[in-house]
């Protein structure tokens, strides 16, 4: 069975929800880069693999039952203070463009429920990244 490092796994959680709907934009792909470089749950990442990261996750995402087959990684890669940043990781990434698409919020439940996060632990994530976000 293929297994991934911490760092590749926050990364994929990443792209799990840039590509929800179907496209990862350049917008996200940039996000994805500047949290990777300067997060201190990347401390020790090459981002020189960056791309080949994203890539492997993306050729994952292509097979039958992809998703799973990646949550599945991630869980596996992840301890329990790191499933908490990766749900963080992926609301980050769900509001990067100030709308959250119907296609990521089925994701980000998906990851919630694999990950085992508590409700509560989840809604106080989802209020912090909101509050990073809004406007006057």
């Amino acid at each position: 069975m293929k297994t991934i490092s911490p760092h590749a796994a926050l990364i994929y959680v990443m792209v799990v929800v840039s590509a929800a709907d179907g496209a990862m934009h350049e917008r996200e792909l940039t996000v994805i880069g500047d949290l990777a470089r300067r997060l201190p749950a990347f401390r020790g990442f090459d981002p020189d693999r960056l791309g080949a990261t994203v890539e492997d996750c993306c050729a994952i995402l292509q097979e039958e039952e992809g998703l799973s087959a990646v949550l599945g990684l991630v869980v596996d890669a992840l301890s329990g203070p790191l499933r908490e940043t990766a749900y963080w990781l992926a609301l980050e990434l769900a509001l990067t463009d100030h709308r959250i698409a119907l296609e990521e919020i089925r994701v980000i439940e998906t990851l919630r429920h694999a990950l085992g996060l508590d409700k509560l632990v989840a809604a106080a994530l989802e209020r912090g990244a909101r509050a990073r976000y809004q406007i006057s």
